[in-house]
């Protein structure tokens, strides 16, 4: 989903302009700069991932303004680069998109929240969660981290929106239920299908490029 010009008030763009600040300073301030001058591999895949992602976010479908629909890819972007440079990069892709016309300056800070910040703290959450609880298991990390966790970050992505749109008056509920709630089940497959079958592919090929994946313990050990 993203929102587009004249869609919400005032007071809506002024909060979201205050959290997507607040968490992109403290993306800033957390990603590891010292790391990224020295290691050009790591610039590369960070380029890349932004790359990627700009063109998996420039196929979408729907019908009315808002409730478009299309893949999300954070959960691979934050399981490979972490939650602080997958903020950067996922507002690197949100500026691509405003600049080429297909998202509006005036949602940019609420698309930010819920396309990027949400989704990447939400995927950060479920790692942690399943570092601690769960066995050091790669098909664990693979299952729940890249295939389940990307169905759940989308879907609370999409219902954010959804919510906003709803209090702010912009569209009854019955209409957004009708034209994307009833289709985000669809979604959630196909998007946790294609983070998961990218993570296995780099967790196989090249697990050094992911960030929260720690090869010694998922599969040396095992």
């Amino acid at each position: 989903m993203n929102i587009t010009d004249s869609l919400l008030s005032g007071s809506w763009l002024w909060i979201a302009d205050i959290l997507y600040l607040c968490a992109l300073m403290f993306a800033l301030w957390r990603s590891p700069w010292q790391v990224i001058v020295n290691n050009r591999g790591l610039q590369h895949l960070f380029c890349g991932a932004t790359v990627l992602l700009l063109l998996m976010w420039s196929m979408r479908a729907g019908i009315s303004p808002g409730l478009s629909i299309h893949f999300l890819g954070v959960t691979a972007l934050t399981l490979i680069l972490g939650w602080d440079l997958a903020i950067l990069s996922g507002s690197l892709v949100l500026l691509g998109m405003t600049l080429m016309g297909k998202e509006s300056w005036q949602g940019f800070a609420v698309n930010g929240l819920c396309l990027v910040v949400i989704p990447a703290f939400l995927t950060y959450w479920i790692h942690r969660l399943v570092d601690k609880k769960l066995p050091k298991n790669f098909f664990i990390y693979l299952f729940i981290c890249g295939f389940m966790g990307a169905g759940v970050v989308i879907a609370v992505s999409g219902v954010a929106v959804s919510t906003i749109l709803w209090l702010d008056g912009v569209y009854p509920w019955s209409k957004i239920q009708h034209e994307y709630i009833n289709y985000l089940p669809l979604i959630m497959f196909p998007e946790g299908l294609m983070n998961g079958i990218l993570m296995t592919g780099i967790m196989v090929f090249y697990p050094d490029w992911i960030r929260t994946f720690n090869a010694r313990l998922y599969i040396d050990e095992q």
